[in-house]
């Protein structure tokens, strides 16, 4: 079955860095968009970022644009989010999720409802 193992969460302050990874299993990775998600206490799940099946095109959700950054490498089935600049209001927990289905190469899922499995998540906390 698939399996979605986020990683690499933690504490930092304003103004650093932090990366998470995520790491696919039982499925084809190089076949499916992915994307990141987060969700903070008492607040709904948004995305974040999303990578095509090609890796060649991405999106960023305004909050994050420029700050973020999403890739992925196919040959270790494993996603990441660069994340720099951090801000206190970025502490939530990070979601990797897979697309429900196999689209064009370089499509780019935005919507909640275009992703079909999600890993259970890591917490990052921005201190200020």
């Amino acid at each position: 079955q698939v399996q979605l193992v986020e990683s690499g969460g933690g504490l930092v302050q304003a103004g650093g860095s932090l990366s998470v990874s995520c790491a696919a299993s039982g499925l084809t990775f190089r076949s499916y968009a992915m994307g990141w998600f987060r969700q903070a206490p008492g607040k709904e799940r948004e995305f974040v970022a999303a990578i095509s099946r090609s890796g060649g095109s991405t999106y960023y959700a305004d909050s994050v644009k420029g700050r973020f950054t999403i890739s992925r490498d196919s040959a270790k089935n494993t996603l990441y989010l660069q994340m720099n600049s951090l801000r206190p209001e970025d502490t939530a927990v990070y979601y990797c999720a897979v697309a429900r289905n196999i689209e064009a190469y370089n499509w780019v899922p935005r919507a909640l409802g275009d992703f079909g499995f999600w890993g259970q998540g890591t917490q990052v906390t921005v201190s200020s």
